[in-house]
């Protein structure tokens, strides 16, 4: 795709694919030009499971994006999730050789290696590897120790890493119907590009993005990324769940759940019943809203409170002074806030898009956080590597994932 302020963002998700096309203006602002969904199939728990199943639906979803846009894509930013994405932190520290103590570019460069060289698994990856902060002798948080006068430089940094196969099924999966892959992202880490802003990162904020097939997370304190993960359960467990207990279908458990479904009162306590029409070996029948309700309190508290001990276990959650971001179709449940809140013991919200134009308050909600903050990341990698093709500065990262050709 040629260089210019429009970027499309792809999420292949395990309930939906979706594609945005977006212009980032002078100002900052994202105008949605055009987005096209098309029912997942061939994605479990955020994966490719057959690939000409989920190239059909990504297909017409690009397709449509196109046609509402009235722009030919031809490369795109990709989301990637999966209960195999892990993430650890590391610090790196060299001493200065220079003699006057002088840090120069290539000290920086060293420190920067080391800090990333971190033991993986084999099979795995890396995704991102995201600076947190400098420290130059006992001064912290350095923004650019270059030129600075000391003796000992460190680095802290934090990786993000994943299986490499099941990452290059999904650029696979692209690259087969002819599109180019220009960079690819973490889910929640584009998520945060357009929900969080500058003061959350700085005092503290954690997002969680509640998709059909994985609650993915990351955790900012004093700007930098100091945690981040994903598990392998969403909205389409609750959906598995009340269908198994009401004894019903997916789909009219998937409706109940959109359309009745609520964590308010997770303890039985809203009366009345709702009417299920008969369909295809299904006599229809009347269920209990309480137990409807229950059932996805259980299952949504069970999936939170996962994500707490993980993020407990950190030491950083207590720092976290701003509060918990929900984004992801599954944080449309009324009252997830409240459970949330009850889990973490800490403020929580629903997180949007901000700064967009045009006729775009639809895609502010928090369902298309994560492909609009796509958008936004490919914008400013853009940015920071002017000089370079995106695709060949993220080859540098992830060697051996894009491989050679489509």
């Amino acid at each position: 795709m040629p260089k210019s302020n429009i970027y499309v963002g792809l999420e292949i998700g395990t309930s939906k694919i979706c594609a945005v096309v977006g212009e980032v203006r002078g100002d900052g602002a994202i105008k949605i030009l055009g987005v096209g969904q098309y029912p997942s199939s061939g994605v479990r728990k955020g994966e490719i499971v057959d690939i000409a199943a989920a190239q059909t639906c990504l297909h017409e979803a690009l397709v449509n994006a196109e046609e509402r846009s009235d722009i030919m894509v031809a490369g795109v930013c990709l989301a990637v999730t999966g209960a195999h994405i892990e993430s650890v932190s590391n610090r790196g520290c060299i001493r200065v050789a220079d003699e006057n103590s002088e840090i120069s570019p290539a000290d920086l460069e060293e420190v920067k290696a080391i800090a990333r060289d971190v033991a993986i698994p084999e099979q795995n990856a890396v995704v991102h590897t995201i600076v947190q902060h400098y420290y130059v002798d006992d001064q912290e948080k350095v923004l650019n120790p270059v030129g600075m006068l000391g003796q000992k430089l460190e680095a802290d940094y934090h990786i993000i890493h994943g299986v490499k196969n099941r990452i290059q099924n999904a650029i696979r999966c692209v690259r087969e119907i002819s599109m180019e892959v220009d960079d690819i992202v973490f889910s929640p880490l584009a998520a945060a590009q357009v929900v969080l802003n500058r003061e959350a990162k700085q005092q503290g904020s954690v997002l969680i993005d509640i998709g059909g097939g994985t609650s993915d997370y990351i955790l900012y304190l004093d700007g930098a990324v100091v945690a981040s993960g994903s598990l392998g359960l969403g909205g389409d467990h609750i959906t598995n769940d009340l269908s198994v207990v009401l004894k019903v279908p997916r789909s009219k458990a998937e409706k109940l759940k959109l359309e009745e479904g609520s964590v308010a009162n997770g303890s039985g306590e809203v009366e009345g019943v709702v009417d299920l029409e008969a369909g295809s070996h299904f006599a229809g029948g009347e269920v209990e809203k309480s137990l409807v309700n229950q059932v996805i309190a259980m299952r949504l508290r069970e999936m939170l409170e996962l994500i707490y001990k993980r993020l407990a276990s950190t030491g950083y959650l207590k720092q976290v002074g701003k509060g918990i971001y929900l984004t992801g179709g599954t944080s449309l449940l009324h009252g997830i806030e409240d459970l949330t809140e009850d889990v973490f013991g800490l403020p929580v919200q629903k997180g949007g898009a901000a700064s967009m134009t045009g006729p775009a308050a639809i895609f502010e909600s928090p369902q298309y956080a994560m492909p609009v903050g796509l958008v936004r990341y490919a914008q400013l990698l853009d940015q920071q590597r002017p000089s370079k093709g995106r695709i060949k500065a993220l080859g540098q990262a992830l060697t051996g994932i894009f491989g050679g050709g489509r």
